[in-house]
């Protein structure tokens, strides 16, 4: 799917790899709405690009419905949907003086993570299964991941239950979605110079860079957005999970 002159929607593009693909996506010529809970950061990120903003919580079916209906009126039906948004608690499964992982934590993480990503999905696709086809097709969804969802480590377990769940509907999803002509795929960064690290001391940054087979350092935003890139543009990719990751596998700790 071309993409200059195309409705997209990202998730969680405030800040990290959202931001830099609602980036990509407006300097190819897309018109883009960022849907976050943060206010500020999302203000300033669509004046930047020339896009909008909503405070969007993507597991409320309300709050995705007016996020969907204000996109929907700004640039019309959106082709494109990409979900960076998600939270990343960590808690032992038993932590310390023998206490239980907080089942809230659990909860929200698996209700942000991986229902706001299907919520997001379903609304979004009953709104371009009635739009007409470009090139073939109606639309392209990109998910988020993670590579923990394979290789989770200590402390991930919310984390990494609610990414592996992103992984495991991917290909349920993509054939669902396959009548209606609307690809999904889904990416699983490994470890990226978000936000969270990027306040982490150079040599921290530098020892997690080590880590990495080859090229040995931190992912850089937008070379996730260069994938999401080529997934939309090329037609044949869908139903897959892509680790973007330098080789990584992630030790226990």
């Amino acid at each position: 799917m071309d993409i200059e002159g195309i409705a997209a929607i990202v998730t969680g593009a405030a800040s990290g790899l959202g931001n830099a693909t609602a980036r990509m996506l407006a300097a190819q010529g897309a018109k883009v709405a960022i849907f976050d809970m943060n206010e500020q950061t999302g203000q300033r990120a669509a004046a930047e690009i020339g896009g909008l903003f909503m405070p969007v919580n993507v597991a409320d079916d309300a709050s995705v419905a007016a996020g969907l209906d204000a996109a929907e009126q700004a640039h019309g039906t959106a082709r494109i949907l990409v979900n960076c948004a998600g939270i990343a608690p960590a808690a032992k499964t038993v932590g310390k003086e023998n206490a239980p992982h907080p089942l809230d934590t659990f909860r929200k993480t698996i209700e942000v993570n991986l229902i706001g990503s299907f919520n997001m999905i379903s609304k979004f696709s009953a709104r371009v299964a009635a739009a007409s086809e470009i090139e073939g097709e109606r639309g392209v969804i990109v998910n988020t991941a993670s590579v923990a969802a394979y290789d989770g480590q200590i402390g991930q377990a919310a984390y990494s239950a609610s990414k592996g769940g992103v992984v495991g509907m991917t290909l349920p999803v993509a054939r669902d979605l396959a009548q209606l002509k609307i690809r999904v795929m889904t990416i699983a960064p490994g470890i990226f110079l978000t936000p969270m690290l990027e306040a982490f001391p150079q040599n921290i940054q530098d020892a997690l860079g080590a880590q990495v087979p080859h090229p040995s350092r931190l992912g850089k935003p937008a070379e996730y957005a260069q994938l999401v890139e080529s997934i939309i543009r090329n037609p044949m990719l869908n139903g897959e999970v892509i680790r973007l990751d330098g080789a990584i596998r992630m030790a226990p700790r």
